[in-house]
């Protein structure tokens, strides 16, 4: 498994950086996209005491040993294609012993989740919840509805 943490980069960034460097990336490592794995931890780069989300972005690329052949090719695409969206990079070459690497799938699910799956369509959205409903859920009833009322109206 080969896991690329990015810190101090918008997680929607790293999720684009990641549909479109897998493929490459694949290639590079000559190994299957399964194996490739972009993290994007929500979290903050600090500099003496001031944010540099965006300005400087620290990259971790944690794999196995064999994979530092390709160490030089993977960091030019890398800091390529990063360095679009950042105003400086940095990447570090975390390697393992696959011996020390553990994994356990579920082969009841598929291994990764597709861009349709988990999430519903606009049809099947319509169908669960019809707007002209009149008998609907009402404001704060339903799963995903906020509820906007005073919530401490006589408590205090």
């Amino acid at each position: 498994m080969i896991n690329i943490f990015v810190y101090g980069l918008d997680q929607f960034v790293v999720g684009d950086l990641s549909e479109r460097l897998t493929p490459i990336l694949a290639k590079a490592f000559e190994a299957d996209e399964d194996e490739i794995n972009f993290i994007a931890p929500n979290d903050f780069v600090f500099h003496n005491g001031v944010e540099q989300t965006s300005w400087r972005v620290i990259v971790e690329v944690r794999l196995p040993a064999e994979f530092d052949i390709v160490e030089h090719e993977v960091k030019e695409v890398l800091l390529h294609y990063i360095s679009q969206v950042s105003v400086h990079v940095e990447v570090t070459f975390i390697y393992y012993e696959r011996r020390n690497h553990y994994v356990k799938i579920n082969k009841d699910y598929p291994l990764y989740l597709e861009e349709k799956e988990g999430h519903l369509n606009e049809e099947e959205y319509e169908e669960e919840y019809d707007e002209t409903d009149e008998e609907g859920p009402s404001e704060g009833e339903g799963e995903d509805e906020i509820y906007t009322e005073d919530i401490f109206k006589g408590r205090l």
